[in-house]
């Protein structure tokens, strides 16, 4: 059965479509079967591999509407095994039209709960709030990566997305858990991003994870052509970085998966 994980931190800029796109992707490479969500109107994750927005027509909005099942919105990407449930800007109003549903915080994990069996991991790529879109998030998945860039304001707000996991954790999914924090953006020129990274370490221990995305022109370069870094420069430090990464993950879950 597969594991699902949730990218979040309410903070933009941070990297979380970076670390989705490029995390799912190094996985593929790994040979593991990953479905990514992109659960942020912005859909960049979903640009970012490639898939000309405009053109969505079933995505993640269909999904938390449950106006079609979850494999209707599945689409295949051409990222070696990762598949896509893409996003639109329609999903903006998804919050709205929520509101009054019952049960409204667990539409995403009963629309995907039965695409456990179907992958190793599903990645959601939550959008850069506290909202209900991010709350679904945190609701379906089992485990949730906080990116933390190595900036001066890095440790300002994650107060405020600690508790609201320990929230889940308490109403809506109490097996909800940290699969770890990642530094990203580092630069290890700057005294500063060497202090953020002693600092998040000495606070938060064995919760953050060994591997740190650093700083890289061909990692923010990728987007653009809409490619993950492992297909845009597989010899770039960038794809190293997040291959590292998967590694990670991988044998950290080997127990579960």
């Amino acid at each position: 059965m597969g594991k699902i994980i949730a990218i979040a931190n309410q903070k933009g800029g941070v990297g979380k479509t970076t670390t989705s796109v490029n995390l799912a992707a190094s996985l593929g490479v790994l040979e593991k079967k990953v479905l990514l969500i992109d659960a942020d109107p912005q859909a960049n994750a979903t640009s970012g591999l490639g898939i000309d927005v405009d053109g969505v027509e079933l995505g993640s909005y269909q999904l938390l509407e449950h106006t079609k099942s979850a494999r209707e919105t599945i689409i295949p990407t051409t990222s070696p095994n990762v598949d896509l449930i893409p996003a639109h800007i329609d999903l903006v109003a998804i919050e709205i039209e929520l509101v009054d549903k019952d049960e409204r915080e667990y539409m995403m994990k009963k629309a995907i709960l039965d695409l456990k069996n179907d992958y190793d991991y599903i990645l959601i790529d939550c959008a850069p709030s506290l909202g209900l879109l991010t709350l679904n998030a945190l609701t379906a998945a089992d485990s949730v990566i906080i990116p933390i860039q190595c900036e001066y304001f890095a440790l300002e707000g994650l107060g405020k997305l600690l508790n609201t996991i320990k929230s889940v954790q308490k109403l809506h999914n109490s097996e909800l858990d940290i699969e770890g924090m990642l530094l990203t953006m580092y630069d290890s020129r700057l005294r500063l991003s060497n202090q953020v990274v002693d600092e998040v370490r000495k606070h938060f221990g064995d919760m953050v994870f060994d591997t740190v995305i650093q700083r890289n022109v061909r990692l923010s370069e990728a987007p653009s052509y809409g490619e993950s870094i492992i297909k845009y420069d597989a010899a770039s430090k960038g794809a190293t970085n997040y291959l590292n990464m998967a590694n990670e993950i991988v044998k950290k879950n080997k127990q579960t998966v």
